[in-house]
């Protein structure tokens, strides 16, 4: 039976697409997102290609996150001074030079380690000023009241393309043409995204006063969020939850599944898999149901369930129940992210958006080779599946307990703290 037009506008989180801009922003999104799922397949191909040590890839990985921390406050201030729809063209173009480079030099056979790590600084370089503006022109280009649905919809597409499409159609090309072309591909993607970009209508504002440097936009920027008390208890709480979770999960899970639930590549394939599958529901669900009526409280609850998770990780006796886990653990990550990010677009001011974002982002990846270095040593102490176990209650529990004894927070999550904040009728 054929869906008609009715039916299809029952379903909220189609809702933004009907706007053009927001439709041409989505569709060029996509497609990079597309090229993200290229990249991570190939990149790890070419790098054991020509050096066949982790050692290698580490470095790679360093090389493109080390940019992104550096100058994401950078970043977030030039995407507030000047004209969005540019900045994201502009990081589109650097990104897409970099990468086509890459692709160009793999594919004459004149690729060196040395060549990836450059333009890989570069690649990531790009993308520290690509995220806080794209979170400011979303608010720029959808109303108010379809924000929580545009941001369920860029939440739908990130799994089904970076983690499931992507990285099959990569295989794909890798297998038949070579990483090289991959890379041409992925660099082709950027090109079709600065274009839906270029074809949309909608300008920013840029900052009425240019003569500031961005060193005072970033310490404005700075001195904004100290002056909210649920925005810098939330940003410093998740920073330091993050602590706890980020290098347990993605160090100490995978050695789980293959050592203690002999799962191999393709258990542990299967456990990432659940977790997209648990993003795209989390975002279908979320967009249909709309802005919660407490939505910190609902922020705050469901990050805490995904740092929880880590328990459920320790506890798994099979595969399955560790698909289970996954799929939870991300779903409740996606819900979360998808109310904080539109909770920041209709709280904090259209002309400090990218510079708050820009910190969030900061503050939320700085500790990562922390708690990725810490991991290891504190395993040999307590076990892998201790420090799973550790880690999840302390994790959680910070969450938890800043949302109970943080009087701010609570006002400011009905209405009372911050006036602008959101909250359902």
């Amino acid at each position: 039976m054929a869906v008609t037009a009715l039916q299809l506008s029952r379903i909220r989180i189609l809702r933004p697409l009907r706007i053009r801009d927001f439709a041409l922003l989505w569709t060029g999104m996509t497609v990079s997102f597309l090229g993200d799922g290229l990249y991570m397949v190939a990149i790890a191909w070419q790098v054991y290609a020509i050096s066949n040590v982790p050692t290698a890839l580490a470095l790679v990985g360093v090389a493109w996150m080390a940019p992104q921390v550096l100058l994401l406050l950078v970043g977030g201030a030039v995407s507030d001074r000047f004209e969005r729809r540019l900045v994201l063209m502009l990081s589109d173009a650097i990104r897409g030079s970099a990468i086509a480079a890459i692709g160009l030099l793999s594919v004459m056979g004149t690729l060196r380690l040395w060549h990836v790590i450059v333009l890989v600084a570069l690649y990531g370089a790009g993308g520290a000023v690509f995220t806080p503006a794209f979170t400011g022109i979303v608010r720029d280009v959808v109303p108010r009241e379809l924000l929580l649905e545009a941001n369920s919809l860029g939440q739908f597409v990130r799994p089904l393309c970076v983690r499931l499409i992507g990285p099959a159609l990569g295989g794909v090309i890798i297998g038949v043409a070579g990483a090289g072309t991959a890379f041409l591909a992925d660099a082709g993607s950027f090109a079709f995204s600065a274009t839906a970009f270029l074809l949309m209508h909608t300008r920013s504002l840029p900052s009425e006063d240019t003569r500031r440097s961005l060193g005072r936009d970033i310490v404005d920027g700075i001195s904004y969020v100290r002056s909210q008390t649920w925005l810098w208890a939330t940003l410093g709480t998740v920073t330091l939850s993050m602590l706890f979770f980020l290098g347990p999960v993605y160090v100490l899970m995978p050695y789980v599944v293959k050592n203690s639930l002999h799962g191999g590549a393709g258990g542990l394939g299967l456990v990432f898999a659940a977790g997209g599958v648990g993003a795209v529901t989390a975002s279908l669900l979320r967009g249909q149901l709309g802005l919660p009526r407490r939505p910190l409280s609902v922020v705050y609850v469901a990050w805490a369930a995904t740092a929880f998770s880590l328990v459920g990780y320790a506890l798994v006796d099979a595969v399955w129940q560790a698909m289970v886990v996954s799929f939870f653990s991300i779903g409740c990550l996606t819900t979360g992210g998808i109310v904080w990010t539109t909770v920041l677009q209709r709280a904090v001011p259209g002309a400090m958006i990218g510079r708050v974002s820009s910190l969030d982002w900061v503050l939320s990846l700085g500790l990562t080779p922390v708690s990725y270095a810490v991991t290891g040593p504190v395993a040999d102490l307590f076990g892998p599946k201790g420090t799973l176990l550790r880690a999840g209650i302390v994790s959680g529990a910070v969450l938890l307990l800043v949302l109970l004894l943080v009087p701010a927070v609570r006002a400011a999550d009905v209405g009372q703290g911050a006036p602008d904040l959101p909250v359902a009728a």
